[in-house]
């Protein structure tokens, strides 16, 4: 592709991002037709072959282009979110969140970064490559995903369950930021945890241990809980952590509840993992019934279970893209990260998965969200080279 069809392949990403920027799709907020549907509209226009996605209860999920190949092989997957977080005080915002402007080369607005401009390039990659499939091998799969900041994936969900969809060899996940590949993350094991206890009367003469004090001696225990250190030696790099993120129990001022709910979010990593995160929790849990007993043992509600991941550098797709990456003269490092994505619910389902590589950004899930553009031919042309190399090799 010479300067000039850069230049305008470039341009026509951004219009399209703009559109879909223009179209409000936060997550559990607003609905996804208009957003879908201006994604939907772009497809067509090109013959692009594509359709929609829906769970089990109907709802829509997303969008699934499949660009089938004309020869044997594996199919890989683009992926991208676009519906969006929240806007949060748009008065602090210095433009609308729905912007969609190019200032002083930056795309504007909420989904810029996460990831309505991926969303649109991994489009343009499809339009690309639909030509001259039928000298590829396998077949490229792009998942517009509408439920990724709900935290449900539906989008992913949906595309792993349709029975049409062939299963994908790999999935590159278009999250912003230039300097890494993430190529691993923790995994997780989230429960409730409700402790009950007799309730009272605050000023009564009778001495009751409420079941927030219950509950207090409880995330003492755990976050006193010993955690093994990083494994070095299994190659990665990061420790598990524990969080006690929801504390609720009672109202008013002059009754002990007996009653008091909270959320546990353990990462998880190869030494440390689901089971033994449930272990700790249970053992913490037994302690405090047998010390401080109540009318009823607290009770253990298992939410989710994630596994850790890491592909090694050499492992696809993570190798296609790193290597894309260097012929681009990119200096691009391979990262384990600490928060997960939607790479854990791929592990648990056996593809491996890269995220994170993507245009600079500012503001994302915050105030003045933006993306540069001054670096988008470079990524566009990373990830095109990636997907033809997969695809070339069969």
């Amino acid at each position: 592709m010479d300067l000039q069809q850069t230049r305008a392949r470039t341009a026509s990403v951004v219009e399209l991002a703009q559109e879909l920027i223009r179209r409000p799709s936060r997550g559990g907020i607003d609905g996804y037709e208009p957003v879908l549907g201006v994604l939907e509209d772009w497809l067509a226009a090109r013959g692009l072959p594509h359709r929609r996605l829906h769970d089990d209860a109907g709802d829509l999920m997303g969008l699934l282009v499949e660009i089938p190949g004309g020869r044997p092989g594996s199919w890989w997957a683009l992926d991208a979110c676009v519906d969006t977080a929240p806007y949060g005080g748009e008065s602090a915002w210095s433009f609308p969140p729905d912007s969609a402007e190019v200032v002083d080369g930056w795309l504007l607005g909420r989904g810029a970064a996460d990831s309505k401009l991926a969303a649109a390039m991994f489009c343009h990659i499809a339009a690309d490559l639909a030509p001259r499939a039928e000298n590829l091998h396998g077949g490229l799969a792009v998942l517009l995903d509408a439920d990724e900041h709900t935290g449900g994936f539906g989008g992913a969900r949906a595309y792993l369950a349709d029975a049409a969809a062939t299963r994908p060899a790999g999935v590159m996940i278009g999250y912003p930021g230039m300097d890494e590949v993430v190529v691993g993350g923790r995994g997780l094991w989230r429960a409730t945890i409700t402790v009950h206890a007799p309730s009272g009367h605050s000023g009564s003469s009778r001495a009751v241990v409420g079941a927030i004090s219950r509950a207090a001696h409880l995330v003492r225990r755990l976050d006193a809980a010993e955690l093994p250190g990083a494994d070095k030696a299994s190659g990665f790099p990061l420790p598990p952590k524990l969080s006690v993120t929801s504390f609720h129990g009672g109202e008013g001022f002059s009754v002990t509840p007996d009653r008091c709910d909270l959320n546990i979010d353990i990462r998880t990593v190869p030494a440390f993992d689901a089971h033994d995160a449930e272990n700790l929790v249970r053992k913490a849990v037994a302690e405090l019934d047998a010390q401080m007993p109540a009318p009823r043992p607290t009770q253990i509600a298992p939410i989710t279970a994630w596994p850790p991941f890491r592909l090694a550098e050499n492992e696809q797709p993570a190798a296609a893209l790193l290597d894309a990456a260097a012929a681009a003269g990119l200096r691009v490092r391979a990262k384990t990260a600490g928060p997960s994505n939607i790479g854990n619910l791929l592990a648990k389902k056996g593809i491996p998965a890269t995220a994170g590589f993507g245009v600079p950004y500012e503001g994302l899930h915050g105030i003045d969200e933006r993306a540069s553009l001054a670096e988008l031919p470079q990524v566009y042309a990373v990830y095109q080279r990636a997907v033809l190399d997969l695809l070339r090799k069969g």
